[in-house]
């Protein structure tokens, strides 16, 4: 058990393991709902924006694969400390979910970036205002 030096609270591996799962489950929670809005909002856009829509559901996905390589990684770097594993990961992720707005704007307007964008930061969106009400403590 770890003892917060500021307030006299306890925090109990019992906590620890009650948080990781709630996190778990948050982070599956984000992913899913990301997946139902963009499919959603990329089906009623796409016979006007077609292109546009194509860039919603790409950064979607793409922001939902990255969320999740993000959350593996970090949980692993805790485990292993091996920090230059992680710092790598964050480039080959950086690189390849960075080359696909890129894509999407030079075949297309290159204001279609910002619905990739707006995909891509959905799950990241939906986790922190889910985390806040998740991880409150009373």
């Amino acid at each position: 058990m770890q003892e917060d030096r500021g307030g006299g609270r306890s925090y109990s591996d019992a906590d620890a393991a009650a948080d990781l799962a709630a996190y778990r489950a948050l982070k599956r929670s984000a992913s899913v709902r990301t997946l139902i809005v963009v499919a959603i909002a990329s089906l009623l856009v796409c016979r006007w924006l077609p292109h546009q829509a194509l860039a919603l559901a790409a950064g979607g996905l793409c922001g939902v694969l990255n969320t999740q390589l993000t959350g593996t990684s970090s949980e692993w770097l805790l485990e292993t400390r091996s920090v230059g594993i992680f710092v790598l990961s964050s480039f080959l992720r950086i690189g390849v979910f960075g080359i696909v707005p890129v894509a999407f704007a030079i075949l297309g307007p290159w204001w279609s970036m910002a619905w990739y964008f707006a995909g891509f930061f959905l799950p990241l969106t939906i986790f922190a205002l889910s985390a806040r009400r998740a991880f409150e403590r009373h």
